[in-house]
């Protein structure tokens, strides 16, 4: 099989990430295989604020065991490569108020596939299953903690074909489905279609327009909604050591029975192997999103309201150094603005007065350190701090989590 199948060897993940995939990947050529490999481990947590947006702020001791698992096997036709989670977080102190529980789930399975039918013809695929309480922001559509638990699944399917040697195009649909344990407004079925032509300029560079097509079904009060993407991309090896992904276009989005939106939209990642010891990566994205978006108003006279424009940009970074053979360090961040306009009452009985936008930034930091003692066992500790600043009742907290671990790999 060419080094060069399919344009370029950034081609094995498309430049915009399915829900399957964190917004960090870039793609990876994945070329060698590895047994299954098992992590079994535990941490105590220290949380100051078990139940963000609750009337108190409630601190606690939990306990988070955990077992995770990753294998890949390839071929010069397939590849198959498989990570998962299964942990849940213990609360000793059950917290107090709507949605609080002392037990939740921390488990996450992703699986890709990628097939060569032959030199021309390839087929991706990208799932995930979660069942989780802390939200994972990188993924592009959890923006709050106050939500709660939630359950996800996706799966992405695409066909490729090379025309030429320069030039091919992605067929795919992806579908997604989010349910929250305390949030039924919040609950989601997406299916997308999208094309995405690509061309390869240079060794180094695959220019990628693509369009997509989605139909949202919400639950709750909240609205059904159709969305439109127009992007012109373009992949770029910098250097072995530098890869990028870019697409930037509008977005039209069309919610029923709400008014029409339309926005610039963007989306950037980039991993950079700085030295041999000190690796980041980062992303960004705009644009409208359909999570979220039906929230109390803070006046008690106006009650729940949809916003049928929420425009998030979402930007992280996360960065891994090498500090010894024996210890490493990892720190990042995630920073998402959130603007929620055109707003409408869905209270009943319905509020007939204008309805204000609202602001919300969220910001999420956290250290860690590892030691390992050696091959098999290994200690580490983590501090995550995040701040929620909303103009929307009940989502402004504070909120600093400790952690202390140990783990074993088998």
């Amino acid at each position: 099989m060419k080094k060069q199948f399919f344009l370029s060897p950034l081609a094995l993940i498309l430049a915009n990430s399915s829900p399957a995939q964190s917004l960090y990947d870039i793609g990876e050529d994945y070329q060698e295989s590895f047994p299954l490999e098992w992590v079994a481990g535990a941490d105590i947590i220290y949380d100051d604020n078990v139940l963000p947006g609750a009337d108190t702020k409630d601190a606690s001791f939990a306990i988070n065991p955990s077992i995770a698992l990753a294998t890949r096997a390839t071929t010069p036709q397939t590849v198959w490569d498989i990570k998962g989670l299964l942990g849940f977080i213990y609360y000793f102190d059950k917290p107090i108020g709507a949605g609080g529980e002392d037990i939740n789930s921390q488990s996450r399975l992703t699986a890709d596939l990628i097939h060569n039918f032959s030199e021309r013809i390839r087929f991706v695929n990208h799932s995930l299953v979660a069942y989780e309480l802390e939200p994972a922001y990188s993924y592009g559509y959890a923006t709050s903690r106050v939500l709660g638990a939630y359950t996800t699944w996706s799966t992405d399917n695409a066909v490729g074909y090379r025309f030429t040697e320069r030039v091919g195009n992605y067929f795919g649909c992806r579908v997604m489905n989010t349910t929250y344990t305390d949030a039924e407004d919040n609950d989601r079925f997406n299916w997308e279609l999208y094309t995405q032509f690509r061309y390869q300029l240079s060794p180094q560079t695959v220019l990628t327009p693509e369009y997509r097509f989605s139909q949202l079904e919400a639950n709750g009060v909240a609205s059904d909604s159709t969305n439109h993407y127009l992007t012109f991309g373009a992949e770029r090896e910098f250097s072995s050591t530098l890869k990028g992904v870019f697409a930037a276009g509008v977005q039209y989005r069309e919610v029923d029975q709400g008014t029409s939106s339309s926005s610039p939209y963007l989306q950037l990642a980039i991993n950079a192997q700085v030295n041999k010891d000190f690796k980041v990566s980062a992303f960004t994205r705009y644009g409208i999103e359909a999570y979220d978006t039906v929230l109390t108003d803070p006046d008690p006279a106006i009650g729940s309201v949809e916003f049928d424009d929420k425009r998030t940009l979402r930007i992280g970074l996360s960065s891994d150094y090498v500090i010894s053979p024996s210890l490493s360090l990892t720190g990042g961040l995630d920073y998402t603005p959130s603007s929620f306009e055109k707003g409408r009452s869905v209270a009943e009985p319905a509020y007939n007065g204008s309805i204000s936008d609202a602001y919300e930034n969220l910001l999420n930091a956290y250290v860690g350190l590892t030691f390992k003692i050696n091959e098999i066992f290994s200690i580490n500790s983590y501090y995550t701090y995040t701040n929620s600043s909303s103009d929307v009742s009940d989502r402004s907290y504070d909120r600093n989590r400790i952690s202390v671990g140990a783990s074993a790999k088998f």
